[in-house]
């Protein structure tokens, strides 16, 4: 499965093949903190518990002719969510570390710092 650094969709958001940026976090944490042109389909709780229903009854919102970036609070119930749009024909990846990952990275924190080389040698 795929993913992607916050420094690389941070450099494909400025780029002109900017994917879809997918954040299934529930709606008020999206409210509080998302990336600038992302889309909001708040399926996380039910991703989490099992339910890959919800997310289905949303295709219709995301563009086939796109990359995809699927975000979450840590980037762990992103990966299903990128499993199933892969299952689905969509070429999609999980943001690594999530909104905190895209956070640390925006902050330039040591803890992101870290992170970010541990992604590097993995």
């Amino acid at each position: 499965m795929g993913k992607i650094r916050p420094d690389e969709l941070d450099a494909r958001l400025a780029s002109d093949t900017e994917p879809f940026v997918l954040d299934i976090r529930p709606t008020d944490h999206y409210r509080r903190n998302a990336i600038d042109g992302s889309h909001n389909v708040p399926v996380y709780d039910d991703i989490r518990s099992g339910d890959e229903n919800s997310l289905r009854q949303h295709l219709d919102e995301i563009p086939g002719d796109k990359d995809i970036v699927v975000v979450c609070k840590m980037g762990v119930v992103a990966k299903r969510a990128t499993s199933l749009l892969q299952s689905e024909g969509y070429d999609a990846k999980t943001l690594a570390g999530g909104m905190s990952g895209w956070t640390g990275y925006q902050k330039g924190s040591v803890g992101y710092k870290i992170r970010s080389l541990l992604w590097r040698l993995l």
